[in-house]
């Protein structure tokens, strides 16, 4: 199958520039409407564990709510070249339990440089990108191991895989000094959707792996301080000075 948009990440390639996450500026990292304090800052992994499902991001399941907003800075400005951003499932039933569903995200919205981006911007703005994100099942390669036995039996065997989507223009992540995400749907909700069931339960989104690759800069990132909630209602989420469309300094 031909792959377009996105890269198959198999290995770290040089060609495609280096895991950013050591730039990652995590005591600065905050996600809005996820399941717990800090979960998105977990699923900002090291490159070596892109392929493990847990810890995971999660939007509550009590609140009947799929959407998440993550913000995230860096510690120097950076050139991004690709994101990686992965889900466990289109569906994920585990033991078979609907009341432990979790979907991966079909979408997102991605912003550089802005510090004014609460639920309701993020929904009406125009982004600098907005990703269509390929099932995780499309990740999911077979390869046929030759057994070792005298009969010689082959066995099927699941190796996970991560994508690199471009992030274009590319001029818009030069020089980057902080990224938005916003997660609006899930493959659960757009299932429902296409087959009628609107009043289907919402099943929460989940993400169990968003990296960057790029190159530093060197140039440092002025620092700012601030205190978010990592829950409330959306109606609370508003950023000083968003309805103006502030943009967010580079400190350069």
């Amino acid at each position: 199958m031909s792959c377009e948009g996105h890269s198959h990440d198999h290995d770290h390639d040089d060609e495609m520039g280096v895991s950013l996450q050591a730039h990652i500026d995590m005591s600065q990292v905050y996600c809005l409407n996820e399941h717990e304090p800090n979960a998105g800052r977990s699923v900002l992994k090291p490159f070596v564990d892109r392929l493990t499902f847990d810890p995971s991001l999660q939007s509550p399941r009590d609140d009947d709510d799929l959407e998440l907003l993550m913000h995230i800075p860096f510690s120097e400005a950076v050139s991004i070249k690709y994101i990686t951003i992965s889900g466990r499932a289109s569906i994920f039933l585990p033991n078979e339990n609907e009341e432990e569903a979790t979907s991966a995200p079909c979408t997102v919205k991605v912003f550089a440089n802005r510090n004014d981006i609460d639920f309701d911007t993020a929904r009406d703005m125009d982004a600098d990108v907005t990703l269509e994100l390929v099932p995780p099942e499309h990740t999911v390669e077979v390869q046929q191991n030759i057994a070792s036995s005298m009969n010689e039996e082959r066995e099927e065997v699941n190796l996970g895989a991560s994508l690199d989507y471009p992030l274009r223009p590319a001029s818009k992540f030069k020089y980057c000094s902080s990224v938005t995400l916003f997660f609006g749907d899930n493959y659960a909700q757009r299932l429902a959707e296409a087959q009628g069931r609107y009043d289907d339960d919402v099943i929460p989104t989940e993400i169990t792996y968003i990296g960057f690759k790029g190159v530093g800069t060197s140039v440092k990132r002025q620092a700012v301080q601030a205190v978010y909630e990592t829950r409330g209602m959306k109606k609370d989420h508003k950023v000083p000075g968003a309805e103006f469309g502030t943009k967010e300094s580079k400190g350069f």
